[in-house]
């Protein structure tokens, strides 16, 4: 007896192989990004308000740079840039 799969179910199989692997990649790489954030909340909130002027924010500013890291608080342009 033997038996035989037919090419669709195995591009079905791989298909749905791929989709729930992508799936789990997506949502490891969010939880990765949310653990980022949390550690820089956690490192800029640990500064005083002496050092958080230093580099540029204000302590309400906080969660918006841990947020949004690729942007600058105040919409600045950095050096550089054009």
């Amino acid at each position: 007896m033997s038996t035989t799969y037919s090419t669709t179910w195995l591009e079905r199989t791989s298909a749905s192989t791929r989709y729930a692997s992508n799936l789990i990649w997506k949502y490891w790489d969010a939880f990765q990004e949310r653990r980022d954030r949390q550690k820089l909340r956690s490192a800029l909130s640990d500064l005083n308000d002496r050092q958080l002027h230093d580099i540029g924010i204000s302590r309400g500013e906080v969660d918006y740079v841990a947020s949004n890291r690729t942007l600058e608080p105040r919409g600045a342009v950095g050096p550089g840039a054009q």
